[in-house]
């Protein structure tokens, strides 16, 4: 790159990206949309975590998500009222709580997910698998980069 001369690779780079991102935005709303009316739309990578992790600690899920506790607490309780995840006792600290997915909240889940990935497979039907293959593997090593140069990012793996 270098110099103060326009590197286009990394214009159109930033373009595509920006055009992505702003997709990304919209059918996160339409994906929490799907698995629940009321559902907010940064709660579907939450539902995800819990799908893909298993049950977990809200302090452990702040983390992972790199918000505050109480922005946790908030979307948990939402997502408890709409019967989508349960508060057990965690047997390990009496005084801590585990979240997990409720019976309808992965069933819900699953049917948006597995409709969201025969989306994928439509619109990328025209593609070699290999393609696909290196579409994700760069997208990984993308997020990969950001993910040790962002502060407050912790050791969170890439989303879905």
């Amino acid at each position: 790159m270098g110099g103060i001369g326009v590197d286009h690779a990394f214009l159109a780079l930033e373009r595509e990206l920006a055009v992505f991102l702003r997709r990304a935005r919209a059918s996160s709303g339409e994906l929490a949309r799907e698995v629940h009316p009321d559902l907010e739309s940064a709660a579907y990578g939450l539902l995800m975590r819990l799908e893909d992790a298993g049950r977990q600690r809200a302090t452990d899920l702040a983390a992972y998500f790199g918000v505050g506790k109480a922005t946790m607490s908030r979307q948990l309780r939402a997502l408890e009222d709409l019967g989508l995840v349960a508060r057990t006792p965690d047997p390990a600290d009496g005084r801590a709580f585990l979240v997990q997915l409720t019976e309808e909240g992965r069933a819900r889940f699953r049917r948006v997910r597995g409709a969201r990935r025969a989306r994928y497979a439509r619109r990328l039907a025209a593609w070699e698998r290999s393609e696909v293959a290196e579409l994700a593997r760069l997208l990984h090593r993308l997020n990969s980069v950001q993910l040790t140069e962002e502060p407050g990012q912790g050791t969170r793996p890439p989303q879905e």
